[in-house]
């Protein structure tokens, strides 16, 4: 199993900044396809961005350009970089991990471990 906590959630102003970070421990086999979702109440939970275990990333349309998936294998950690914040990226930001990738889909059911969440919220 895995554990995963996320941490760098805020406030911030439209064009501004934050990086989520997301502490993961438990076996390592849950690592090989991590992700980032997000949600906002009534909605379904949407795939930000996610990395497998070559390095191959895949990210939503609305973040692509703008938002960038990195680990770092050394800290047991995943880590989200937020450039260029819009209003509409407000929401609660999820870690998930699971053993593998799904090949041609990024969706939530696709992934069993998951974080608590942690909220990012971008005023105009």
């Amino acid at each position: 199993q895995v554990q995963l906590v996320e941490s760098g959630g805020g406030s911030v102003q439209a064009g501004g900044s934050l990086r989520l970070s997301c502490s993961v421990s438990g076996s390592r086999y849950w690592r090989s396809c991590m992700g980032w979702f997000r949600q906002v109440p009534g909605k379904e939970r949407e795939g930000v961005a996610r990395i497998d275990s070559g390095g191959g990333t895949t990210y939503g349309e609305d973040v692509k350009d703008r938002f960038t998936i990195s680990q770092d294998n050394a800290k047991n950690t995943l880590y989200l970089q937020m450039n260029s914040l819009k209003p509409e990226d407000t929401a609660m930001y999820y870690c998930a991990a699971d053993l593998f990738c799904v090949v041609g889909r990024f969706r939530a059911v696709d992934f069993r471990g998951w974080g608590q969440g942690t909220q990012v919220t971008v005023s105009s």
